[in-house]
């Protein structure tokens, strides 16, 4: 393999294992996802500068809710 190749090889393998989490205690690594809603714009506002002022995030309080209503996998 050129010394290139074998460079983008190195580099791609420290990216993947850079965007790998482990998931919630079960320590395997799993692929973040995208979960999008629809909102109204002054609500996502509204709830966006609360969890800045709180030092938080709309990930966190959204990851938070569903846990606590739907639970956690397996």
């Amino acid at each position: 393999m050129s010394k290139y190749g074998q460079l983008i090889k190195e580099a791609r393998k420290q990216e993947s294992q850079k965007t790998r989490k482990p998931a919630a205690g079960q320590g395997i690594t799993e692929e973040d996802v995208n979960l999008s809603i629809k909102v109204q714009k002054s609500r996502r506002q509204h709830w966006a500068a609360e969890a800045k002022r709180q030092g938080t995030t709309l990930t966190a309080a959204i990851t938070e809710a569903l846990s606590a209503k739907f639970g956690e996998p397996g």
